[in-house]
């Protein structure tokens, strides 16, 4: 009997990747059946989307949750209200899988699938209007929901993609804690808004009418409400959250947040063709390089970078920095500060504001 051929180290990579991937299906079957059984129901989570005149961008997740009991007394869920969300919860609640979502927006109605992680992200060919709309969502079992979108004017040449975790948020904990304290641990209201970054935004949208402002974040969905809920506390303009899901794909063990911002970054330059970006982060991630790269691929998307330079301190526990003026490109502004506020006087050095 001839040998067998060996097997190549990236097959064996795939294929340990792929059953990783079917095992966390299977968990989430057996959590499924579970929480049936204990009476949970079929949710939507919507999320804001955006688009074009000519087409939309929806976001939502299907989960499974307990039903609201219109009978439990208010003293009761004020309580409950009272101890604090936190992060944790948001990762209680089964997703759903492969069920069909009906969409409605603009007189169209589509029918997609969810992800195996139960999200739904799709572009659905609709004529709206500039400015604030409404979908409404459901799913078999559902009560249907609301998801605003917000509709990018043909007019419009500029916009603002922003990083979230220290960025607009402060973090302070070494990279690796990061998600995990964020999302299973810390209360949501006592979570620190960066120090003069929501005067910025604002005043960046108030001198460009109809900007679109996009978070994006390595962030999973999990969080996503409740980083809307942190936003709209600290007053920052409402925008579209481009997040991921966290575990393992069809040939990862893990979904890359590099990867998810250059592709969305990719991507939203491809659905605006006519926008110039003012891309926001910060020197203690990888925003830097990749707002380079992207600013070199796409030098006439990008209307300026602006970097936060954080603390010594958040910077030793962020892993280190780099410096925003060795990435920066003669036809690319750079400005980089500590606090928006000095962050909005280069700015309007450079005739952004």
């Amino acid at each position: 009997m001839p040998a067998s051929s060996p097997t190549p180290a990236g097959s064996v990579e795939r294929q340990v990747r792929h059953r990783a991937a079917r095992l966390e299906d299977w968990v989430h079957e057996v959590r499924e059946r579970w929480a049936r059984r204990r009476g949970q129901v079929p949710t939507i989570v919507p999320y804001t989307g955006y688009g074009s005149t000519d087409w939309v961008r929806i976001f939502c997740r299907v989960l499974l949750s307990r039903p609201v009991d219109p009978n439990e007394p208010s003293k009761r869920r004020r309580r409950r209200g009272e101890q604090g969300i936190r992060g944790w919860r948001s990762f209680t609640s089964v997703p759903i899988g492969g069920v069909s979502v009906v969409i409605e927006v603009g007189g169209e109605r589509i029918e997609v699938l969810a992800d195996r992680g139960g999200v739904v992200d799709t572009r659905v060919p609709v004529q709206l209007a500039p400015g604030w709309h409404q979908a409404t969502l459901h799913t078999e079992g559902s009560k249907s929901v609301e998801a605003p979108i917000w509709i990018v004017g043909p007019d419009v040449h500029f916009g603002i993609i922003s990083d979230v975790d220290d960025t607009v948020m402060v973090t302070a904990l070494p990279r690796p804690l990061v998600a995990a304290w964020n999302t299973f641990v810390l209360d949501e209201h006592a979570r620190i808004p960066t120090p003069g970054m929501a005067v910025l935004f604002e005043r960046l949208v108030r001198s460009h009418p109809g900007a679109p402002v996009i978070y994006l974040s390595t962030g999973a969905w999990n969080v996503a409400p409740t980083l809307t809920r942190f936003l709209s506390r600290n007053l920052y303009p409402a925008g579209p959250l481009l997040l991921t899901d966290w575990g393992p794909t069809h040939d990862r063990l893990f979904r890359s947040g590099r990867a998810h911002k250059e592709e969305n970054l990719r991507r939203l330059a491809g659905e605006f063709p006519d926008v110039r970006w003012l891309l926001i982060g910060d020197d203690g991630q990888h925003d830097e390089e990749l707002y380079a790269r992207f600013a070199a691929e796409h030098p006439d998307r990008v209307a300026a970078i602006a970097i936060r330079r954080l603390s010594t301190g958040e910077a030793v526990l962020a892993g280190g920095r780099t410096k925003a003026e060795q990435h920066g490109a003669d036809d690319v502004p750079w400005v980089s500060a500590s606090d928006g506020s000095t962050i909005a006087d280069q700015l309007a050095d450079v005739g952004m504001l």
